[in-house]
């Protein structure tokens, strides 16, 4: 039996999302700009999966732009907020707990000449508001903030956030990765009152190679790219329909459970919690998870890629940290304030709407039985 506890990373494509990206290549493989029959098509197609993920989002179809993936979108959305604030407002506040997909891009902006505050986040792993005021300086143009963390499943009140900064000054532009809060935590950009929104397709059982930036009505953002004129001209180039299609088709599925599956997950993972409490001494968990789906755990003293290769060997997936840190040590935790002890021993157990008790035994037994060897060696 595989079990599959790194949905954090990626997800499993559900059956609506396959069909439709077979579909898209194989029937209607049409460009949506061509003016001839598979292009009217095409483009009929483009307007119906925009209107669906815009729907599962909470949004306009019309404030969306289709990218290649959550990280081109947050570097759309900071680059382009940086560029529209260039000649006046030039400081940017965000966390050290950031994905690097915002993270680096902050600091690649740093090294552009645009100032940069880095906060951290508290012991559960969220941004407060004071944080945030104290930060502000007359010249913030731009404030980044992930609502779900997608290391610890902290949650930051990105809302209330968003609406202090906005009184402050409502010439700042407020933007959240929401790649893992996206049909996992209720949420709508306008609830957010944020400008800029980050989704992506392979965290919610869509294809590989889609994502989602939202585009408050009102908001010019800048291109990164010069080229034709698709996606309002903000991201040109001909559209990547199967991954787009497949993005609507697992947003569609995925709006119809929401609020059973997020239910499912967080009743999991809080079985998982108290399975793995009991039977495996000494292991702790960082910090506060509000999300339904992460759950960050750590067993001081043990080597995380140890006990992962164990796992791997009797068919269980679980990561270190974010799958984009290939073996590196967790920032995130490292801005928590965490021990190296505890960052060295940490595991990220992410769960998805497919995810069983049964796996949830397996894990826990798996787990238990991985330290206990490895306790047995270090004695």
């Amino acid at each position: 039996m595989t079990v599959y506890f790194d949905n954090a990373a990626t997800t499993r494509p559900c059956p609506e999302a396959v069909e439709a990206v077979a579909g898209a290549m194989t029937q209607d493989f049409g460009n949506p700009s061509s003016g001839h029959a598979l292009g009217r098509a095409a483009a009929g197609r483009l307007r119906e999966a925009r209107a669906d993920v815009a729907a599962a989002l909470g949004c306009a179809p019309g404030e969306l732009l289709f990218t290649s993936g959550g990280t081109e979108a947050d570097n759309m959305a900071l680059r382009g907020a940086a560029y529209l604030q260039r000649h006046k407002l030039r400081h940017i506040i965000t966390s050290e707990a950031e994905h690097d997909a915002v993270r680096k891009t902050a600091q690649d902006l740093a090294r552009q000449g645009y100032e940069v505050t880095f906060l951290k986040p508290d012991s559960t792993g969220a941004v407060g508001v004071e944080q945030v005021l104290d930060a502000l300086r007359e010249d913030t143009g731009l404030v980044s903030l992930m609502l779900v963390n997608n290391e610890t499943g902290a949650v930051t009140d990105v809302a209330a956030v968003a609406s202090a900064v906005k009184r402050a000054d409502p010439r700042i532009v407020v933007h959240s990765d929401c790649v893992q809060a996206f049909l996992k935590v209720p949420f709508t950009p306008k609830r957010l009152g944020v400008d800029l929104v980050t989704v992506s397709s392979h965290k919610i059982h869509g294809p590989k190679g889609a994502g989602a930036l939202y585009v408050r009505s009102g908001l010019r953002l800048p291109g990164l790219l010069t080229g034709g004129g698709q996606e309002n001209g903000v991201r040109p180039g001909t559209e990547a329909m199967p991954a787009i299609l497949g993005f609507a088709a697992a947003a569609r599925a995925g709006r119809a459970g929401f609020l059973e599956d997020a239910a499912r997950m967080e009743r999991l993972k809080e079985g998982l919690k108290a399975a793995l409490l009991e039977a495996v001494p000494g292991l702790r968990f960082i910090g506060e998870s509000r999300a339904p789906h992460i759950l960050s755990i750590s067993l001081p003293g043990y080597k995380s890629e140890v006990l992962m290769n164990l796992l791997d060997a009797h068919g269980v997936c679980v990561s270190k940290s974010s799958a984009c840190k290939k073996g590196a040590r967790s920032h995130v935790l490292e801005a928590m304030g965490e021990s190296p002890e505890v960052i060295d021993g940490a595991i990220r157990v992410s769960l998805s709407r497919y995810s069983t008790p049964e796996e949830a035994d397996v894990f826990v037994r798996e787990l238990r039985e991985a330290a206990e060897s490895l306790r047995v060696k270090l004695r």
